[in-house]
């Protein structure tokens, strides 16, 4: 029995005065504390989850994004396929005839777009987005259709039985009858079951190159038959409409028209430009929000003004303006926490550097204890920021947090030099990763000077250590 109390008086005295020792234990609280910093990692992950879960179901109340595509002039023909029947009674074979629809879809020649857009937030609870109502303006003009391509005789060409198609994915948010002046009368448009995702669309894409694209469905909304004497099969023909649509994170057209120009006014004051194309005038931010204005020519796009092989899915080549109210908390957030392991580490480093050279005893409790602060600074930052700035929530958490270590040192080393500097290497390790999170381009850079500086100054502050000491 006094064999194993001296055996473990020495283990005791080991860990109490051994360096190898302390850094085995300061390396296995990492470790263990890593377990609740993933658990933060999942709660961030978890919040920003239910932020866009809110988000949505606003959005789909009141209108999601609004994508058009339009409009389409469709004229159907007619195609002969030649079928041979062998007649076995008679030991003959016969030739039938047989008449197949197929229809031409054509763009237009000039396509105008002009909307005034009028954002505003909508909130439940600690989350907001932003919606708009919107008034389009659309007018153009149709040239004489081209069906040289297929070879069609005149005959065959049922003018008569011509439309009119626009392509939406909002159909929920259109608040007022859509109808177009097409030559000399009105027709209105009437939405059709089901989406425009079909086969020959996908098939089109990959012939225009394009491999991907967003999934978005498009819903058709087509006119009835256009009078023969205002298709424009000899002479060009305008047309001009309205539509009234509500939506939200964003409005974006696709540029159908052999010459597309589209303007784009509003209010909003934090306008994120996207698509495939950007405005082309350079006076587009105001102090009231934003004017911008595109031009767009067949040139400047890969898929030509007809298509004999049903609607083509051009949703890569839309352009237009986001609305959506940057979010950028739960980004931050998860940003600073996947910086923990290298806080803590850091930290502990520091105490262990001061507890080696002023040979003060710091128990594992205390690392613990210092640890789980640490941890907290994390939870803090993400409750906080979910009702005020990132800003605010990184101060006040950091500050929290840094006060909270100091104070406990202070208990700890028993003299002030300490604890002070350990509140001013926090405080800079902070403020450090604050940096590196708000810089994009150069946060590589300046974090590999930044860890370089701390490498530099752990191993000049280590360098009067007798390391062969236990």
């Amino acid at each position: 029995m006094e064999k194993v109390q001296e055996q473990s008086g020495k283990f005791g005295k080991w860990i109490r005065t051994s360096i190898s020792a302390r850094m085995l234990m300061i390396g296995m609280l990492i470790l263990i504390l890593l377990i609740p910093l993933s658990y933060v990692k999942s709660l961030i992950k978890e919040r920003h989850y239910r932020q866009k879960e809110v988000v949505n179901e606003i959005n789909q109340k009141w209108g999601r994004e609004v994508l058009l595509y339009g409009p389409i002039l469709k004229v159907p023909y007619k195609t002969y396929t030649v079928k041979k029947i062998f007649n076995t009674a008679a030991q003959t074979q016969q030739e039938e005839v047989e008449t197949n629809i197929k229809y031409a879809y054509f763009f237009p020649e000039q396509l105008n777009i002009q909307t005034t857009i009028n954002p505003e937030q909508k909130k439940r609870g600690i989350y907001k987005t932003a919606v708009y109502g919107s008034e389009i303006r659309i007018n153009g003009r149709f040239n004489t259709p081209d069906f040289s391509e297929v070879e069609v005789k005149e005959d065959d060409i049922l003018w008569d039985k011509s439309k009119l198609i626009i392509e939406t994915s909002n159909l929920k948010g259109v608040n007022k009858l859509v109808e177009i002046e097409f030559n000399n009368n009105t027709y209105a448009f009437a939405s059709q079951y089901g989406t425009t995702n079909t086969s020959s669309s996908i098939r089109k894409d990959h012939e225009y190159g394009v491999e991907h694209y967003p999934r978005l469905n498009l819903h058709k909304l087509e006119s009835k038959f256009i009078k023969k004497a205002d298709v424009p099969i000899e002479n060009p023909v305008t047309f001009s409409m309205k539509m009234h649509i509500n939506g939200s994170k964003q409005i974006r057209f696709i540029p159908v028209g052999k010459e597309t120009d589209v303007n784009v006014v509003s209010n909003w004051k934090t306008a994120n430009f996207i698509g495939e194309f950007l405005p082309l005038n350079s006076d587009k931010i105001t102090e009231n929000g934003f004017d911008a204005k595109w031009k767009v020519l067949d040139i400047n796009r890969p898929f030509p003004q007809q298509s004999f092989d049903g609607i083509p899915n051009l949703k890569a080549y839309a352009f237009g303006v986001n609305f959506m109210i940057p979010v950028d908390e739960y980004q931050k957030s998860e940003r600073s926490a996947k910086y923990g392991f290298l806080v803590i580490a850091l930290t502990f480093l520091v105490f262990f550097l001061i507890q080696t050279m002023s040979k003060i005893p710091i128990h594992t409790f205390q690392y613990l204890m210092i640890g789980i602060a640490l941890v907290m600074f994390y939870t803090l930052l993400i409750s906080i920021s979910e009702h005020s700035s990132y800003l605010k929530a990184y101060v006040i958490a950091g500050v929290s947090v840094v006060l909270l270590i100091t104070l406990y040192s202070k208990s700890i080393l028993k003299t002030v030099k300490f604890p002070l500097f350990i509140g001013i290497s926090l405080a800079a390790l902070y403020t450090f990763i604050f940096v590196i999170i708000q810089l994009e381009n150069y946060a590589l850079l300046v974090g590999s000077i930044g860890l370089f500086v701390i490498l530099a100054a752990v191993m000049y502050a280590s360098r009067k250590i007798d390391w062969n000491n236990g």
